[in-house]
């Protein structure tokens, strides 16, 4: 494995899902389409059929860079999002430079702070012990938790 390919979100409202993911984050939008969807059995939520809207947002590019893909499926949304330590996806966080920074935006527009920046040890990103990482939570529009992660 080199990295992670991407990572999927289902969001209630696109538009306020853009506001959070592309203005307020910075991820650049590389494609906004309509998609096929439905199915039935255990991969599927409901058995609907027709098609999702899925926007691809990037923070940089290559053939192995990381992107997110925004879905907003037809209807009413189903289900609510995981909170930290339940079984399954539950936060997901990005590497940036400038942490106290974006957390003051977040906040000036209104973003529920679970953690603001804290101070952690390397050990636990894989690295010797002592070095420290700057870390805060946070939520997007639908409660999905996101992280911020920089390196001191």
């Amino acid at each position: 494995m080199r990295a992670v390919s991407h990572i999927a979100i289902g969001v209630s409202d696109m538009e306020r899902a853009l506001h959070f993911y592309r203005d307020l984050l910075g991820l650049r939008v590389t494609l906004d389409t309509m998609e096929r969807i439905g199915g039935s059995g255990p991969l599927f939520a409901t058995a609907r059929k027709g098609e999702r809207r899925a926007v691809y947002m990037r923070f940089e590019d290559g053939p192995h860079a990381s992107f997110i893909v925004l879905s907003q499926n037809p209807g009413e949304p189903s289900g609510r999002p995981l909170k930290i330590d339940q079984v399954g996806l539950h936060h997901f966080s990005f590497w940036v430079d400038d942490l106290r920074e974006r957390v003051e935006k977040l906040k000036a527009a209104g973003v529920k702070i679970l953690l603001p920046p804290t101070e952690t040890d390397t050990v636990a990103y894989g690295e010797p012990p002592g070095g420290k990482v700057l870390t805060a939570l946070f939520e997007d529009p639908d409660g999905t938790i996101v992280q911020f992660d920089q390196r001191l």
